[in-house]
Parts: C-alpha cells; sequence; structure tokens
C-alpha cells in the first residue's frame, strides 16, 4: 500500500477518537480487495524437480584449463594460482580446502 509522507500525521488524541464502525468498515474494505488469480495459469510457470530437460541445450561456453590455473585434487575445482595453499603428497589443494 502506498504512504503519502507529506499528509499531516494524526496525533495521539485523534487516533483514540476513531469509531469502532469506522475501523471495522475499513476492515472490511480491505477485504474486500482481493486479486483473483487463474491457479492454471500460475501452475504452467513452475517447473518440478526431476523434470526431463534431455532436449535442452547448454548456453555455455566451457574453456579448457589454463596455463595459470590448477586442479584442486580435494574439491576438484579449478582456481587461479593464486589460490593454491599447498601440496599434498604432489597434488595442488586450494585455500579453501586446505583451512
Amino acid at each position: 500500500m502506498a504512504t503519502d509522507y507529506d499528509t499531516p500525521r494524526k496525533t495521539d488524541d485523534e487516533l483514540n477518537e476513531d469509531s469502532i464502525e469506522e475501523l471495522k468498515a475499513r476492515r472490511n474494505d480491505k477485504s474486500t480487495s482481493s486479486v483473483d488469480v487463474d491457479e492454471f495459469e500460475q501452475a504452467e510457470g513452475l517447473e518440478l524437480p526431476g523434470a526431463d530437460l534431455s532436449n535442452e541445450e547448454l548456453s555455455v561456453r566451457v574453456l579448457p584449463r589454463q596455463a595459470d590455473e590448477f586442479t584442486c585434487m580435494s574439491c576438484f575445482l579449478v582456481h587461479h594460482r593464486s589460490q593454491l595453499a599447498a601440496e599434498k603428497n604432489g597434488q595442488p589443494v586450494c585455500r579453501d580446502c586446505a583451512a
């Protein structure tokens, strides 16, 4: 609901003066302003887990590992050389896995 910040605010005395009937009328007005939503149209946009994506193609270009990158032997992710923490048994390990 939009709020007009330029309108004068009511004092505590004015808030207490609102009649019960006026408050009930406001509550009823708010409840009748609901929006009708077609459940079928809403459900069409949902994608269920395990949906068949066999006809989909990747739209991402995959690059081979570069000369300044390494594959961590713990998490098997490709990292830049600046992320190399140590080598365990001759295998490179990234900073995240070494911590």
